[in-house]
């Protein structure tokens, strides 16, 4: 009989699986993929480079908490991550800063000069309900169509005026230099990378692992206890109120016989091409090699689901399937999928972290 089975070995579910062993208790975690580690899944490809196999990972955070954490499973390398955009046939930062401004514009333009100019374009909109109305407040019209429009019609197949506004309050305008894509305080790569961050997480004896395995051809076979459930909230559901939304990426991986292809880590195209962006992975691993490994994302409606598309009625149809969840006895929902949240790497173990606090505190209540 185990405690906990639990559904997924991202971070979510393998957060939760360490943490309930260290109480003792005595954990099943079940993955229908044939590895550890989730959508974070790294390995050594055919040619000796690591490389991510569901696109770039980069881990940064402002939370000490979930930063010493995932320190008990890993050292670190420092890394902070850069991102340059193609536009009018130059690479210009992202976020949109100083330099990019003075490169567009042929301009030496001051901070407080370039405050002035953004505000200067800036077109008011009240309320703020949109990611179109978010950057045409931030930066106007023509900043909006050179970087957002045509990026964000790839990414989600859908105008920025049909998304929430959450989609590109993610990215900020700085009038400073400052070309990092993150300012969090805690910004690194796992040093030996995240599947073996995983391995060290997953390795306490309570904790037993099945890969290649459907969790609906063992639920009823296995028993357990309790449910931790981060696979998608509406397929548990068998899609009761309707299929929530989903894109989903196609990645291209070229090895190339060169020490390097581009100069940062990642380049976007917002509005030439039909991937959005292209990433290096030796600028994230720091690994040193003769030749280089570029993937190429392609956004798409059909696949693996990795981001929930943010719209009001996608929302209301969660909800609904929330809840249920809140209804169903002894079966947790978690992470990206089991909440229908765009969330971050840090932000989904500070979740999971949270839920097993919450768990430990009901397990205590029971007792008294």
């Amino acid at each position: 009989m185990y405690d906990f089975l639990i559904i997924g070995c991202g971070f979510a579910g393998a957060v939760l699986a360490e943490r309930l062993a260290k109480q003792g208790k005595k954990i099943l975690i079940v993955d229908k993929r044939d590895h550890i580690a989730g959508n974070a899944y790294d390995y050594y490809n055919e040619d000796g480079i690591m490389i991510h196999k569901y696109g770039p990972h980069i881990f940064h955070t402002n939370s000490e908490e979930v930063f010493k954490y995932l320190s008990q499973f890993t050292e670190w390398r420092p890394y902070e991550h850069r991102v340059l955009a193609s536009v009018d046939g130059q690479l210009v930062p992202i976020p949109i800063n100083l330099t990019t401004i003075n490169t567009l514009y042929g301009s030496k333009l001051s901070s407080a000069e370039v405050k002035e100019f953004l505000a200067s374009k800036a077109e008011a909109r009240k309320p703020v309900l949109t990611s179109e109305d978010v950057v045409i407040n931030a930066v106007g019209k023509e900043l909006y169509e050179k970087f957002f429009r045509g990026y964000t019609k790839k990414q989600w197949d859908l105008d920025p005026s049909e998304l929430d506004a959450s989609v590109t309050a993610r990215v900020p305008t700085r009038t400073n230099s400052d070309d990092r894509y993150f300012t969090d305080t805690y910004q690194a790569m796992p040093k030996n990378g995240y599947t073996e961050m995983f391995k060290k997480m997953l390795s306490h004896p309570n904790v037993h692992i099945m890969l290649n395995t459907n969790y609906k051809d063992i639920v009823n076979l296995i028993p357990h206890k309790k449910l931790i459930f981060t696979g998608p909230i509406d397929r548990y559901f068998d899609f009761r109120f309707g299929k929530l939304p989903y894109r989903s990426i196609n990645f291209e991986f070229e090895t190339l016989d060169q020490h390097q292809y581009q100069l940062t880590g990642t380049i976007n195209y917002p509005i030439s091409n039909l991937y959005t962006r292209i990433t290096e992975f030796k600028h994230l691993t720091g690994q040193k090699h003769s030749k280089t490994t570029i993937v190429y994302e392609y956004p798409t409606g059909e696949g693996d689901p990795y981001y929930p598309i943010p719209r009001k009625e996608n929302q209301e149809i969660y909800n609904q399937y929330k809840k249920l969840a809140d209804e169903t006895p002894d079966v947790y929902f978690t992470g990206r999928l089991g909440t229908y949240k765009y969330y971050n790497m840090d932000q989904v173990v500070a979740q999971s972290l949270a839920l097993f606090r919450k768990i430990i505190k009901e397990s205590e209540n029971d007792r008294q």
